[in-house]
C-alpha cells in the first residue's frame, strides 16, 4: 500500500518533463520524486499511439514495483495516448496527465486566433481535438507541429540554429493573426527565451507546469485521510514539514551519461542519472 511518504513517479520521453519540477517542488517540497527519462524511445511525438501505450505500461509497472502513490505524466503525447489506459489499469492510483493551455488561451485572445506549438503526436490525437472543441468554441486554433524543438532541448544547438528552428513556426502563426501562443509540449518551456526573442516580453506565451502541479497536489490531498475534509472544502491543508526536502531520483532507458549531460545543462546539480532496469527498457 502506498503511503503519504511513498514517492511520486514522473515520466516523460526525455528531459522535457523536468520543466514542471520547479512547480512540483514548490507545492510538494517534502515528497520524494522518481523521474524517468524514457530516452531510449525518444521522441514520442513521432511514434504510434500503440508504441507510446506500450512504454506507458512498462514504466507504470516499474513505478508500481517502487510503491509510488501517484504517476504524473508531464508529456502531452503520452497523456493523449496512454493516460486513460493507465487509469483503467491502475484504478487505485491517481494518474495525472497534462494538456496544452487552450482554455486560458481562449480567454486571453482578442483576435480570436490562438497558435498552438506542439509535437505531431499531440496535435493528431483525438484527445487534443476534443480539448479544442470543448475549450475554444468559436476561436480559430492554428496548429503547428514542431518536432525539431524536442531535439533542440535534448541535444542543444548553436544560438543561430536555435533561432532559425524556433522562429520559423512562430512567424507563420503570427502572420495568420495569432495573438496568444500555447507551448503544447513540456520540452518547449526550455526554449521560452528564444521564443521571447521573437515575440517580445509581453506577448502571451502559455505553458502548463503550474496547473499540472496544482492538480497533482489536489489529487494527493484528497487521498490523504487527514486532509480529505480540508481538500473537499477547497482548503490546502499543511502537509508534513520534515527538516529535509524530498529527494529526486533520476532514471533513464537511454544512456545515463548522455542524459546526465542534458540534465546538467538544463538543471545543474539536480540528481545523478542511473539506468532503468533492463526489463523495463
Amino acid at each position: 500500500m502506498a503511503s503519504t511518504r511513498s514517492p511520486i513517479g514522473i515520466y516523460d520521453s526525455g528531459v522535457g518533463g523536468l520543466s514542471v519540477l520547479p512547480a512540483i517542488r514548490e507545492l510538494l517540497p517534502a515528497d520524494d520524486l522518481i523521474y524517468i527519462a524514457d530516452a531510449g524511445h525518444l521522441p514520442y511525438g513521432e511514434k504510434s499511439p500503440f508504441y507510446v501505450v506500450e512504454r506507458a505500461w512498462r514504466i507504470s509497472d516499474y513505478f508500481r514495483s517502487r510503491g509510488v502513490k501517484a504517476i504524473a505524466i508531464p508529456c502531452n503525447t503520452a497523456t493523449a495516448a496512454a493516460a486513460a489506459v493507465l487509469r483503467d489499469k491502475h484504478t487505485d492510483l491517481p494518474i495525472i496527465g497534462i494538456e496544452p493551455a487552450v482554455k486560458p488561451a481562449a480567454r486571453l485572445t482578442r483576435s480570436g486566433v490562438i497558435g498552438v506549438l506542439a509535437t505531431t503526436g499531440t496535435l493528431l490525437s483525438a484527445k487534443f481535438q476534443q480539448l479544442v472543441r470543448r475549450e475554444a468554441p468559436g476561436k480559430q486554433v492554428l496548429l503547428k507541429a514542431c518536432p525539431g524543438w524536442v531535439d533542440l532541448v535534448e541535444q542543444g544547438a548553436s544560438p543561430e540554429d536555435a533561432r532559425r528552428i524556433v522562429f520559423e513556426p512562430i512567424d507563420d502563426l503570427l502572420a495568420q493573426g495569432a495573438d496568444v501562443l500555447v507551448l503544447g509540449c513540456t520540452h518547449f518551456p526550455f526554449l521560452v527565451d528564444v521564443v521571447r526573442e521573437r515575440v517580445g516580453p509581453d506577448f502571451p506565451v502559455l505553458e502548463t507546469g503550474l496547473p499540472f502541479a496544482l492538480e497533482l497536489r489536489r489529487q494527493l490531498l484528497t487521498r490523504e485521510p487527514t486532509a480529505g475534509a480540508e481538500a473537499a472544502a477547497g482548503v490546502a491543508p499543511l502537509r508534513d514539514a520534515p527538516t529535509l526536502p524530498g529527494r529526486v531520483e533520476m532514471l533513464t532507458s537511454g544512456d545515463p551519461a548522455v542524459v546526465q549531460l542534458r540534465v546538467d545543462r538544463l538543471m545543474p546539480g539536480l540528481a545523478p542519472v542511473a539506468r532503468l532496469p533492463d526489463s523495463y527498457c
